[in-house]
């Protein structure tokens, strides 16, 4: 006889007790589930991953993989959150897999990975297969590259050093992370030791990227902020035909150019004034067009508008910025400063992996395991990307609100006349006519240009 855990509210008793039927909170998942198995990502990764299962009771390594990509999209921050996930009964029956790793199993999964050239050979193909998911565009893709930098205070792991963030210097990685603006994808993530500076090996994280391009997919505009502004890079850009919009540092010879008489421009945009020159850095090898802007501190701040720039002491009462770019000049100087300004969709990125993919918790000991664990949440972020875009949705939502939308959908799975069956558990009529849309969409062999709105309201 069951026993019953009595819980008084102020308008009755309710009684508490157990069941024995495989119920999740996670039933939802199955959305997702259905749209890797759609494209076979399961046989994908078992093609890519470098290790080699050892024993037959072990899980195999593509099971790993697509467990740990669920349990981020479910809310998991560390490996112990994906352990947890051991607990459901209905994930690995809608991922088609042996079971969920333990965090220890994770562990082990994430050391397989010992090297830049494992981690290259596996995620290289994995970034190209989401690339290969977009159309051609015409003009191109803006391609934006940006650092963030990821606390450890403990700093024990390899790769944790002291560098400069907002919060002053503090342990943590700099890792490198490059995103598509037009389609919120990231295309590359190559970790860094927090002390490593912000342009470091971004010529040949530019090279590794442009190499993996798909043939129809071009980039029609490449930004950066100041701290990618590097001769090297800019060189690299202008020998491949890219157009640029990458923010000088104001230093002394900017600077000076800044204090001369020059010829002011009001733009569109009220207090930001806008001015051109050539010129050429002492490393440059030629000179190169230089858009200079300045605001004026007093309207911006009565306007409560935010901006970039510095405040100089000699040029009291403007916030001053410089952009070097090899646009023609039939582009406007406003102009290039709007488009550099769309350079803040990345931005919006990087917040979000942080927030909901877990980029700050997963540290591991390793450096190169690190790096691998990181990736692979980066390419959790991706897919939720390409999911969107396969149900049609023009407006991209966040992970946090396809999880309170779709993915935590509690339900029931069994065994029916040798059938898995699954019940949502959706009482409105009109939202389960809406999961039935999205199911129908999900699961459909011929991809169809009808989208699915995006909530059942």
């Amino acid at each position: 006889m069951t026993e019953f855990i009595k819980l008084q509210t102020p308008e009755k008793t309710i009684q508490i007790g157990f069941t024995d039927q495989k119920v999740s909170g996670r039933a939802g998942l199955l959305t997702f589930a259905g749209f890797l198995h759609w494209h076979r990502f399961g046989a994908l990764l078992a093609l890519v991953l470098p290790h080699r299962r050892t024993s037959k009771k072990a899980i195999p390594v593509a099971d790993l993989a697509l467990g740990f990509l669920a349990g981020i999209l479910a809310g998991a921050q560390k490996l112990a959150h994906l352990a947890h996930l051991r607990n459901d009964v209905m994930l690995p029956a809608l991922l088609a897999i042996q079971r969920i790793g333990s965090q220890s199993t994770f562990t082990r999964f994430f050391q397989g990975f010992t090297s830049a050239g494992k981690n290259l050979a596996t995620f290289g193909p994995l970034w190209r297969w989401c690339l290969e998911r977009l159309p051609s565009r015409p003009g191109g893709y803006s391609l934006d590259l940006d650092s963030t930098r990821l606390l450890h205070e403990d700093g024990h792991q390899e790769g944790v050093a002291t560098g400069y963030t907002r919060l002053g210097t503090k342990p943590c990685l700099h890792p490198l992370v490059a995103v598509l603006e037009e389609v919120k994808l990231v295309v590359g993530f190559w970790l860094r030791p927090g002390n490593a500076s912000c342009a470091n090996n971004v010529v040949a994280f530019t090279l590794e990227l442009l190499a993996r391009l798909p043939k129809w997919i071009a980039i029609g505009l490449v930004r950066a902020d100041s701290g990618f502004c590097l001769p090297e890079w800019l060189n690299l850009l202008e020998a491949r035909r890219l157009s640029y919009i990458v923010v000088a540092r104001l230093l002394k010879p900017v600077q000076r150019l800044l204090k001369k008489d020059l010829i002011w421009q009001a733009s569109s945009v009220p207090g930001t004034e806008v001015a051109e020159v050539w010129h050429q850095e002492a490393n440059w090898p030629k000179p190169r067009r230089l858009i200079l802007l300045r605001h004026r501190v007093a309207e911006k701040r009565a306007a409560r508008q935010r901006t970039g720039g510095k405040l100089l002491i000699d040029c009291p009462g403007y916030l001053y910025q410089a952009l070097v770019t090899n646009l023609s000049q039939s582009v406007s100087p406003v102009e290039v400063w709007r488009r550099y300004n769309g350079r803040a969709g990345c931005e919006e990125v990087i917040k979000q992996l942080d927030a909901d993919f877990a980029l700050p918790k997963l540290c591991l000991k390793r450096f190169w395991s690190t790096e691998a664990a990181l990736s692979l949440a980066i390419v959790s972020y991706n897919l939720t990307q390409l999911f969107q875009r396969h149900l049609g949705w023009l407006d991209r939502v966040t992970a946090a609100t396809l999880r309170f939308r779709l993915f935590t959908t509690g339900g029931i799975i069994s065994e029916t006349g040798g059938m898995t069956t699954i019940r949502l558990a959706v009482r409105d009529p009109q939202e389960r006519a809406w999961w039935r849309r999205l199911l129908e969409k999900m699961i459909s062999l011929v991809p169809n240009c009808n989208a699915v709105a995006q909530s059942p309201g």
